[in-house]
């Protein structure tokens, strides 16, 4: 009789230490699950994730051999989590984020993305533990995701130095669509526009104004006439904040908000330039001065074909693998939405991988109702630690694999300049 493989096994020819990691993180389901759960029912906006911090960084106080900072890098809800081998080695992150959304709580996942972090982190420290294998962990909780205002958390943390010491960065983010380790977003930012013109009355004298809201008009004309010589992937959207105070008057102040995206950071840049382009037209017509006050959003995200790899030869190689399938490498999986894990990937090389998890009832992906209902599932949760488990793997291969890391740099490097050269 042929012996058949359980249908809960890693498969025999699976990466090295999986086996062990799968077996590892099994056994923290049972703690992982309400920490999980106790983060999806109690949402918190970005920079307010007091109870999630709390939460995380006492589960991780539990842990032996991990040092947690909470409060850290001058940020009330950051914190860190490092285990240190002792032996010297690669510093690989985790990133945990905590944030809901307005109204629709954690429609986004961002309790499994914290679970898949914390169980990454936990096997990894387990399997280099185990094995005296050298490296250094940094599980980092990273708030205010969802709103960069001024600036998303992972951008505060990297310009306060909490990835000065680390080499690769690793997170994953929950959706219906994608299983992919190899997930690139779009670039954004953010304009503020004021036009001051000058007060009349519109029936007695208005030669005598100058009218801001025409020229506001003007522009969001332009800008709708500029969208038919865009490229597909280049998006702009405005909306009018100010529109004036009364119609019969001539208008001296209107003001709008624009986010634009573009699929890169350099060509965020030439977009940039032809939506400004716009604005001026509309002070130019209409003699009122204009105001710009630009609020830079995320990079875009360049993923580590070397870390994707690995992630894929992990997730895969598990049993039971869910749909849909990983594309194959040399097919990037394009995300419309932004992240400020794009902003670590042009400074260290970086992996975001995108998981799926099953819909909800009325099928609604991510920041709908629905979506909150679908992340708050066991079944997502499931989803999650699969991810986990893949990261703890890509992690531990980085640790162990003699010129992984150097591998991963060159591509790094190489990347980030075919994207400042791409517009």
């Amino acid at each position: 009789m042929t012996k058949q493989t359980p249908i809960h096994s890693v498969e025999a020819n699976s990466p090295k230490y999986l086996s062990e990691i799968d077996g590892y993180v099994d056994t923290l389901q049972d703690t992982l699950w309400p920490l999980n759960k106790y983060i999806h029912d109690e949402p918190e906006l970005a920079f307010k994730e007091h109870k999630a911090h709390d939460a995380i960084t006492n589960f991780m106080r539990s842990q032996k051999g991990w040092a947690v900072t909470p409060n850290a890098f001058g940020l009330e809800t950051a914190w860190t989590a490092i285990f240190d081998t002792g032996r010297h080695g690669p510093a690989v992150s985790f990133n945990a984020e905590m944030d809901a959304l307005p109204g629709v709580g954690h429609a986004c996942g961002h309790n499994l993305i914290a679970t898949a972090s914390v169980a990454a982190a936990l096997a990894t420290a387990h399997i280099l533990s185990k094995h005296d294998l050298p490296g250094l962990i940094h599980l980092i909780g990273t708030p205010g995701e969802e709103n960069p205002s001024p600036k998303g958390g992972k951008v505060l943390l990297l310009e306060a130095g909490a990835y000065d010491h680390v080499d690769i960065s690793l997170i994953s983010h929950p959706g219906l669509y994608n299983n992919s380790a190899l997930v690139r977003t779009t670039a954004f930012t953010r304009l503020k526009v004021e036009y001051f013109g000058k007060a009349a009355h519109a029936a007695n004298t208005p030669w005598l104004g100058i009218n801001a809201l025409d020229a506001l008009i003007i522009a969001y004309n332009a800008l709708s006439v500029l969208r038919q010589q865009l490229r597909p992937d280049d998006i702009v959207g405005m909306h009018i904040t100010n529109g004036g105070a009364a119609p019969n008057i001539i208008h001296a102040y209107a003001s709008g908000a624009l986010v634009i995206r573009a699929p890169s950071s350099s060509r965020l840049q030439v977009l940039q330039r032809k939506v400004e382009a716009c604005l001026r037209a509309g002070a130019e017509a209409t003699g009122a001065r204009l105001e710009v006050k630009v609020s830079p959003g995320y990079a875009d995200h360049i993923p580590n074909r070397v870390l994707a790899s690995a992630y894929t030869r992990h997730f895969s190689a598990l049993p039971d693998i869910p749909d849909p399938p990983i594309p194959p490498l040399d097919q990037p999986t394009y995300v419309k939405a932004s992240t400020d894990q794009g902003n670590l990937s042009y400074v260290l090389p970086s992996i975001n991988a995108s998981f799926s998890i099953p819909p909800g009832p009325e099928g609604g992906a991510n920041h709908s109702k629905d979506f909150e209902v679908a992340s708050g599932t066991r079944e997502a949760f499931g989803r999650a630690v699969r991810v986990g488990k893949a990261l703890a793997g890509t992690a531990v291969e980085v640790c162990c694999v003699e010129g992984m890391l150097e591998k991963a740099r060159e591509e790094w490097r190489r990347d980030v300049e075919r994207a400042k050269e791409v517009a």
